[in-house]
């Protein structure tokens, strides 16, 4: 159904067609006199890439020599990552592309602009105030971004934990990439990566990635209601009057900071959950929240319906072969696995990344790897739980009352008519 329109559209659309008259020659002015404008921004390439720090106690081969991961060494272009005596170790050739730190299932590889809550952060701005958002690379784009455009150094660093979370919460964000982009690309296989983990995401999710190939396709419009918010925002600062005064509806649209502040604050309200719950083993060990996991956990307890859906890798032990040695637990990256007082193997599936590490240093082979649904990681939110409670105790109180009065009234009627007679 379309939006009804009233005169704030219309004076908003009446001051875009004013900005647009103040200065309608400029850019044929500039580009026939030659004339630039350093305040600018210029389009460089570099702007989006950085080279990935390196944490060498989280990584698999570097905790353990039987550890077969080498997805970092795999997956990089020019072979500019060396794991040797328990380090990792990034030659001046690296590329900056960013793939190792998203290969990484212990998160060794860290980058600040590709951080999962930062990439989400960046999506969900562009996605809660525009009508399309896109994700795309350096490559495929070639210019200043706009605001609706979250560009990275490869499609294939965002892993699908990330993916997941986008796609749940955001169903109008697609990935720009023109056809054949990849395929001249000395980072090949993060096409290939980008495939694997929108894939799964999509299969997590129950609902499709768009894709545009064409730049002719791509749209930068804002949403109604935020434009309007907007607008009224700038008036409020410049007349002192209220939101209110102006135009209610506005009044009820969140902003992006807002929506944006309300996710950190449910991701930050899970984290103090596990911690509560299950966050130290029971040698006192801190358990490890990687931020691919944290972000997933976080979508999953908005949507535990999804849980069905999810499939992921845990540990399963043979307790007739297990020896209680605890080589499992001193080699989990996360300190997901534990040995309870009475020596039985057990672990906890929020903080498990499924990494493996923990069979391959097995020796009594008593541990191996199976799938299971994502019904394990879904946290119960106390706050919302009690808040449940009390909603559904004050619904049946009032139900009760009302009941009661019915019956009462139902007397009195009873009565009046009786004396009527």
């Amino acid at each position: 159904m379309a939006q009804q329109r009233d005169m704030f559209d219309d004076i908003i659309d009446i001051s875009k067609g004013i900005d647009a008259l103040k200065n309608p020659f400029g850019g044929i002015t500039d580009a026939l006199i030659g004339t630039v404008d350093d305040s600018k921004p210029h389009w460089n390439p570099a702007d989006y890439k950085e080279r990935p720090r390196v944490n060498c106690i989280p990584c698999l081969a570097c905790k353990s020599d039987k550890s077969g991961c080498r997805a970092c060494i795999d997956v990089c272009p020019v072979n500019a990552i060396e794991i040797e005596d328990g380090a990792i170790d990034v030659l001046d050739s690296c590329r900056k592309c960013g793939l190792c730190v998203a290969s990484c299932p212990t998160e060794a590889f860290v980058s600040p602009r590709l951080q999962p809550k930062k990439v989400y952060d960046a999506v969900a701005r562009a996605a809660t105030a525009h009508e399309t958002a896109y994700v795309t690379c350096t490559r495929a784009l070639k210019r200043i971004p706009r605001e609706n455009e979250v560009v990275v150094a490869c499609v294939g660093d965002i892993t699908r934990e990330t993916w997941f979370s986008i796609l749940t919460d955001f169903p109008n964000v697609s990935v720009y990439l023109p056809l054949d982009i990849c395929t001249a690309c000395r980072n090949a296989v993060g096409e290939e990566m980008l495939g694997e983990a929108i894939a799964t995401a999509e299969e997590w999710a129950g609902r499709g990635m768009g894709l545009e190939v064409d730049p002719k396709d791509l749209v930068c419009n804002k949403r109604r209601e935020y434009e309007r918010k907007e607008f009224v925002d700038n008036i409020v600062r410049q007349t002192g009057l209220t939101v209110s005064k102006l135009t209610p509806a506005t009044a009820a649209v969140a902003t992006v900071t807002q929506r944006i502040r309300e996710h950190s604050s449910r991701v930050s309200a899970l984290e103090r959950t596990l911690n509560a719950a299950c966050g130290t083993t029971t040698q006192k060990r801190r358990r490890v929240l990687t931020q691919g996991r944290q972000l997933m956990l976080s979508t999953l307890q908005q949507h535990s319906d999804l849980a069905e859906n999810v499939r992921v890798q845990l540990p399963e032990c043979d307790h007739d072969k297990c020896t209680m040695c605890g080589d499992c637990v001193a080699a989990c990256p996360v300190f997901a696995c534990d040995l309870t007082a009475n020596g039985k193997f057990t672990v906890e599936p929020t903080y498990c990344i499924g990494c493996g590490l923990c069979t391959e240093v097995c020796g009594d082979r008593a541990l191996k790897m199976v799938e299971r649904d994502g019904a394990d990681l879904v946290v119960p939110d106390p706050e919302a739980e009690r808040k449940a409670k009390l909603a559904a105790e004050a619904k049946a109180e009032y139900a009760e009352a009302k009941a009661e009065v019915k019956q009462k009234l139902g007397k009195a009627l009873d009565q009046i008519e009786k004396l009527g007679d």
